[in-house]
């Protein structure tokens, strides 16, 4: 069977989802992808990096259990998850664990780390160490950073957070050249005629690789604590959806001014509260975001970033089950979601390059850059079975399968993927050519380095890319007759 050479490319607005935070645990990438059908760009994962504290690196509630009742943001330092990397840490804990799982399955990491800003330039060495081998990777560097709910806003003024943002971004540029830099700062104020606090942050917005701002359609920020009644105080609210996308235009638009500069702009946590709104306006309040979004001709937003896949409020597609935290209870939104999640403009396209003979080398750069193997695939009619079969070197080979704009893993050891689950939602109904594209992000999650010593290589190409020998194509199993059957119930 011939292969052809294919290209993974840029969305027209990329879509990355949050997963985990201090409203909820993380979610494996195995059950997200069954049920989204179809990767994301990338995973945000939100952890903190407290290193001098008493208590570190115990997570904030979990050390001063009576602190709870204040809210989320009664703590010494966030309650995210501790980073347990850096200094003298462990890359085998997390978030690594779940960084090298975001990677197999073809995603890209981003990062979002709110972090000491007193802390000395050999910490941050130390993180940027930690991120070498993680691909081209995106880290949120203290985020919201023009509020006063984090805690880094309470350790220092915001001139000192905005040096800070810059003092790591150059050292990241020189220890960790894969990782890109989000400055999530403040949003345009229509009033003053400027983005909140861009005198101060004018030097980060330059150093920067990505502007970013987070935006709630509607947020509960009382939550635990509170409940949110008609009438019953000032810790909720609900915008105005086209207000939002106003705003977050124009701050893309006074960035470039101001900088003199053009830079991807990001929207790094966008949602609506159902505890605000309930779960029926909420969904039709994103729906209504991402359709204009894609009907925009000036396509100014980049990606955002949908917070988040489970919540233990309602700022989820699920919401956590009270009586087991492993179990989601869908919402409405989830259907909305995914049906955009599929949609072109959201989606990475696939793109031919030509023919190809193996053995080949497969390259994997980041879920918007790599290359990948196309079959031909031809269906007489609606399928028993379609199966894909991995034997000899390509058994222990890790693989992203994409077929029909559905997406499959198929992890090392796996012997066979079954892409019915395409039929079972869309139905053929006559004869039809289908491409089955096949990618090989990096089976450890990691890009291996030269020397084996990521801390010490001077080489850098490595963190850019990582290579896959593919010697032989997979075996496809097609059946469009039952193997027996008696006879047909169809009542």
């Amino acid at each position: 069977m011939k292969s052809n050479k294919v290209l993974l490319k840029s969305a027209s607005c990329a879509l990355d989802m949050g997963d985990g935070s201090e409203r909820s645990f993380y979610v494996n990438q195995d059950y997200i992808l069954s049920k989204m059908k179809k990767v994301h760009r990338g995973i945000s994962l939100m952890y903190t990096y407290y290193p001098k504290d008493d208590i570190w690196p115990q997570r904030a509630s979990i050390a001063l259990p009576d602190n709870k009742a204040g809210g989320a943001w009664n703590f010494p330092y966030e309650d995210y998850f501790p980073y347990l990397g850096g200094i003298n840490g462990n890359r085998e804990a997390e978030p690594f664990n779940y960084m090298k799982e975001i990677r197999r399955r073809g995603q890209d990491v981003v990062l979002t780390l709110t972090i000491d800003p007193t802390l000395e330039d050999k910490y941050l060495i130390g993180i940027a160490r930690d991120l070498r081998p993680y691909g081209r990777m995106y880290l949120r560097i203290n985020h919201e950073c023009t509020g006063t709910w984090f805690c880094f806003n309470r350790r220092a003024d915001y001139q000192t957070i905005a040096d800070f943002f810059v003092r790591f971004a150059k050292i990241l540029k020189e220890y960790a050249p894969n990782v890109k830099t989000i400055l999530c700062a403040g949003m345009f104020m229509k009033e003053e005629g400027k983005v909140e606090m861009e005198d101060i942050f004018l030097e980060a917005h330059k150093v920067c690789d990505i502007w970013s701002g987070d935006h709630y359609l509607s947020l509960h920020w009382g939550w635990p604590v509170t409940v949110c009644e008609k009438g019953s105080g000032n810790d909720f609210a609900c915008y105005d959806v086209d207000e939002v996308y106003d705003q977050a235009k124009a701050t893309l638009h006074r960035l470039r001014e101001i900088t003199g500069m053009d830079k991807p702009f990001i929207l790094s946590e966008l949602n609506g509260d159902g505890d605000v709104t309930g779960a029926f306006v909420q969904s039709n309040m994103m729906r209504h975001f991402m359709n204009r979004l894609e009907k925009d001709p000036e396509h100014w937003l980049t990606a955002f970033t949908f917070y988040q896949f489970r919540d233990d409020g309602r700022l989820g597609l699920e919401i956590t089950d009270p009586n087991n935290s492993d179990v989601g209870i869908e919402q409405p939104m989830l259907a909305m979601y995914r049906d955009q999640l599929h949609k072109p403009f959201y989606s990475q396209p696939i793109v031919a390059a030509g023919e190809v003979e193996l053995p080949c080398k497969l390259r994997w750069g980041s879920a918007e850059d790599s290359e990948g193997l196309s079959m031909d695939l031809h269906f007489e009619k609606q399928p028993v079975f379609a199966e894909v079969y991995f034997d000899g070197e390509l058994l222990d080979k890790n693989l992203m399968l994409e077929f029909g704009g559905y997406w499959f893993y198929k992890a090392p050891g796996t012997k066979c993927v079954d892409m019915m689950t395409l039929f079972y939602d869309k139905a053929l109904t006559g004869p039809c050519d289908m491409k089955l594209n096949i990618f090989a992000p990096p089976a450890s999650g990691l890009n291996e380095t030269p020397s084996k010593d990521y801390d010490k290589d001077p080489n850098g190409d490595w963190m850019m890319d990582t290579y896959t020998e593919i010697k032989s194509l997979p075996r496809v199993r097609l059946c469009f007759e039952e193997p027996e059957i008696v006879s047909r119930y169809e009542d």
